[in-house]
């Protein structure tokens, strides 16, 4: 068998670990590990994934001083010992199939480089989460893959890990663009594999739009050649955006809305992966 490790970073989220940890443990394929990383958190954390390791010895924990998800998926994948990685934040749960269904893609077809599924909303949002179809282009304009995909340690290993310095948010995307640039194959299983949980008081929902603005910015010139190729240029996107404004004249367009697609044309990279 081929040994998964799934890592569950974990800050200020012991309320939701052991939900979280049930659907690792409900797993139907069994060569797994799960690493707990506690991000410096001030709850019971370490008392919650102590309990799990007192009864699983396929759980493990480590700690360290506040640093980010980004700092702590990196050092709880250098330790790992599995062949794939799956991600899981300690806030969200997985199908009991999910990382079955991960190693019979992989053993499918080994030129592929991530694995995901279809997902579901829980909490304070109920529902079908509608990803689009994957391609490179769609990946260009958004994060349409979430953060609980599955990759090979070697490839994590090659594009050296999550960017450490991406605290405020999307460093998922970044390390997905950094993935599958050049032509990395996708498999998106047709099943409900992941279940994300959606409160109000998250990392993703609390960040302000002038942390996105200088999310964005960062990765425009990190991956510059991956957009221009994908989106085409400024010029080519501001004339799009002047044919749309036109076509919407007529619909006598109040001015905000108006802003929001100069400023959807000119950064198409506002949507986020919440919708």
């Amino acid at each position: 068998m081929k040994k998964v490790s799934i890592i569950v970073p974990c800050y200020n989220q012991a309320a939701y670990l052991d939900s979280c940890l049930q659907s690792v443990i409900n797993q139907s394929y069994n060569d797994w590990e799960c690493i707990v990383i506690n991000d410096g958190s001030t709850d019971n954390t370490e008392q919650v994934a102590n309990a799990w390791c007192a009864k699983d010895s396929r759980f493990g924990y480590m700690y360290q001083v506040n640093s980010g998800v980004s700092k702590a998926r990196n050092t709880a994948i250098q330790a790992s010992k599995g062949i794939y990685i799956l991600p899981l934040d300690a806030d969200d749960k997985i199908h009991s199939n999910y990382v079955q269904w991960i190693v019979d893609a992989f053993d499918k077809n080994i030129n592929l480089t991530l694995v995901y599924g279809n997902a579901v909303f829980f909490e304070n949002k109920k529902g079908n989460w509608d990803l689009p179809n994957y391609n490179l282009s769609r990946l260009a304009q958004s994060n349409i893959i979430y953060n609980t995909a599955a990759y090979k340690k070697k490839d994590w290993e090659v594009h050296k890990g999550y960017d450490e310095s991406m605290i405020k948010g999307l460093e998922d995307w970044d390390f997905w663009i950094r993935l599958l640039q050049h032509n990395g194959e996708v498999y998106k299983i047709p099943e409900v594999c992941f279940y994300y949980r959606i409160r109000r008081n998250s990392r993703n929902h609390s960040i302000s739009s002038e942390s996105y603005h200088d999310i964005f910015e960062y990765l425009n010139k990190k991956h510059m050649d991956f957009f221009i190729t994908h989106l085409g240029t400024h010029t080519a996107l501001v004339k799009k955006n002047t044919r749309l404004m036109k076509e919407n004249e007529s619909l006598r367009i109040s001015k905000k809305n108006a802003f929001r697609i100069l400023k959807n044309a000119l950064n198409p990279f506002y949507k986020t992966k919440l919708q």
